[in-house]
């Protein structure tokens, strides 16, 4: 079977050169994405790959941090089209390494997210949009984003989230930035858990029906706090006098735990099997693929593809679930040929 890598990252080498042309000097996570050589150079990650056989692919997306907070509005847009741009020129080239990519949506000029993802997706045949979980500090439920996603829905292409959050946010009320990283390892999970639940409660999915969202990090802290997330906001108000949140429920055409089952997770956990499990428990095995975050490891590549492919090898499921996680969910939801 083949193992479809669904979200690694890379800078192609037009996108690299235009961001530095704008950036000049690189700085926190920018710098540490430049640094990694698998991010830019192309043989090198070509050697990576070979580590994992002919089988093993991956599906393109740009690295963090989010085009907003590296540009205005024009600028960003222009770096959302080079990037695209690029990543199609890797597919044709390299179609057996390379068998899709997926487009970045620069939501501070939400009028030409829109028109890239359209190019995007209708003219070099991107199978999606990435987004990040804020936009400037912005949550994705507010009304300007959601033509973008009123598109997507329209296309049935799927939105991959990944979170977005520096240590200019506190870890507590006191200070002014957050210490020990802890914006990466516990922010970003809980980034990606508050947006999944503003597109929930804001009625997301009833105003556009047929979106799908991938969600990065296993599904972030939802599955496992699913009592919370069920019962616990089954009691949505109780805990609030001055609004009726109560209402928020009732406004909503399904109970509000099927719209979390109905977002997809990848793997990408970092070699821990209980994240997987449990994304696998919670989402369902038609909604859960494969990924590493290549190459954000500390081998500069091959760890994370190499530990969740045997996290996923010896995982106690039948082979047609293992499939379903290696490349038959992926196929079916990219419309990949395999």
């Amino acid at each position: 079977m083949k193992k479809i890598d669904i979200f690694n990252h890379i800078w192609p080498k037009p996108f690299f050169d235009a961001l530095i042309n704008h950036i000049g000097t690189m700085t926190d996570i920018t710098m540490r994405s430049g640094a990694v050589p698998m991010m830019t150079e192309l043989d090198r990650r070509f050697e990576v790959m070979d580590m994992f056989g002919e089988d093993y692919q991956q599906v393109l997306s740009l690295a963090s941090p989010p085009l907003e907070k590296l540009a205005g509005p024009e600028k960003a847009a222009d770096l959302s089209r080079i990037g695209s741009d690029s990543m199609a020129e890797l597919c044709q080239k390299y179609p057996e390494r390379f068998p899709a990519f997926i487009g970045t949506a620069a939501l501070n000029n939400p009028d030409a997210a829109v028109a890239e993802a359209r190019r995007a997706v209708e003219d070099l045949g991107a199978v999606g949009m990435q987004i990040f979980t804020n936009v400037g500090g912005k949550p994705l439920d507010l009304p300007g984003f959601g033509p973008f996603f009123e598109y997507m829905a329209s296309v049935g292409k799927p939105v991959w989230m990944h979170p977005a959050r520096g240590e200019n946010f506190p870890d507590y009320l006191s200070e002014k930035r957050s210490e020990y990283e802890i914006w990466w390892t516990f922010g970003w999970p809980y980034e990606t858990s508050a947006a999944m639940a503003r597109m929930v409660f804001s009625g997301m999915f009833d105003k556009h029906p047929g979106l799908k969202v991938i969600t990065h990090h296993a599904g972030g802290m939802i599955p496992f706090f699913e009592g919370r997330v069920g019962p616990g906001w089954d009691q949505m108000g109780k805990r609030t006098t001055d609004r009726d949140l109560a209402a928020v429920r009732r406004s909503l055409k399904r109970p509000h735990l099927e719209y979390f089952k109905d977002f997809y997770a990848d793997t990408a956990s970092f070699g821990s099997r209980m994240a997987i499990k449990h994304a696998i428990e919670f989402f369902g095995e038609d909604h859960v693929l494969f990924a590493s975050d290549a190459p954000f490891d500390p081998e500069g590549g091959p760890m994370y593809i190499r530990e969740t492919i045997r996290i996923l090898d010896e995982l106690d499921v039948s082979e047609e679930v293992r499939r379903k996680l290696y490349q038959d969910n992926a196929a079916n939801l990219l419309g990949l040929k395999v």
